[in-house]
């Protein structure tokens, strides 16, 4: 019986690719991976938790949304919803942040499957995050995960405590703040 070969994508062919109008390319294991460009209820999500990640942060790290990286060295380009970066990171950033950041979140969307969730979980907890979060706008919960295994979900009326310390309120996070 013959196989056939598919050839992964590295991640220079990757850099050579356009920006198509309406989405944006990630590179997962080698396999280009087209993104649909968000919902406002995810963009909302993503810019409240960058704001109060910001704040709780201070000058220990840098929080933004959209944060490109490369979790691993080759065959992998990675783009976090909302991202943590300390300092020191950020600061020795070349070109591309390499290895996933001290914490990702990832903010539900419709083309989301549970197996890219729990692979892009994985492989950051793998490759240098501390927390891997998913943020489910429709159940209003945040889901935390850590290297060492635990996840917990956390809902309306509790607090995330951040391991560069300070605490997220749930409810915050989907509350359009005012100004």
């Amino acid at each position: 019986m013959a196989t056939t070969t598919t050839k992964l994508m590295t991640f220079a062919e990757f850099e050579q690719l356009p920006n198509p109008p309406g989405y944006r390319y990630e590179l997962h294991h080698g396999e280009l991976v087209k993104v649909p460009f968000p919902d406002f209820a995810h963009i909302r999500a993503q810019w409240q938790l960058r704001r109060l990640l910001e704040s709780a942060a201070g000058s220990a790290g840098v929080v933004d949304k959209e944060i490109a990286y490369r979790p691993l060295p080759e065959h992998e380009g990675w783009c976090a919803d909302v991202a943590y970066v300390s300092k020191q990171r950020w600061d020795n950033i070349d070109r591309y942040l390499m290895g996933a950041p001290e914490l990702v979140i990832e903010v539900l969307s419709p083309s989301n499957t549970a197996a890219e969730m729990l692979d892009k979980r994985n492989v950051c907890l793998e490759n240098g995050s501390r927390e891997f979060c998913i943020v489910d706008t429709d159940h209003r919960q945040v889901e935390v995960s850590t290297p060492d295994g635990h996840t917990i979900t956390y809902k309306s009326g509790q607090e995330i405590p951040l391991f560069f310390g300070g605490r997220l309120n749930v409810d915050s996070i989907f509350i359009a703040a005012e100004g």
